[in-house]
């Protein structure tokens, strides 16, 4: 089943600054078959169920490897099963109405 994620993976205990863990997790989520999009506050990944969650359990393990005492992380999941449609798809659909208006 295909799947949308928005994941926001907050570590918590390692300072303020989280560039280098979000890094991280972006090297991550480059070694799986699924898309992404860096956001300010999190990632979109898009791809397979299994493989999706996977790339998120992987995330934590790397950083719990690293370091990171503890980590909480935000989801929001999106399926659909009446077509297939990508990011790009439902960005280009709000654009389309935004160009008509």
């Amino acid at each position: 089943m295909k799947v949308m994620v928005d994941v926001s993976i907050v570590p918590l205990g390692v300072g303020l600054s989280l560039s280098k863990y979000v890094a991280e997790c972006e090297k991550v989520f480059s070694t799986f078959d699924i898309k992404t999009h860096l956001h300010p506050y999190g990632t979109i990944l898009e791809g397979e169920w299994d493989e999706v969650f996977a790339a998120i359990k992987k995330c934590h393990e790397v950083l719990h490897e690293i370091g990171v005492p503890r980590i909480t992380a935000s989801l929001r999941v999106g399926t659909r099963t009446d077509k297939s449609q990508t990011m790009e798809d439902k960005l280009a659909s709000v654009k389309d109405k935004l160009n008509s208006a």
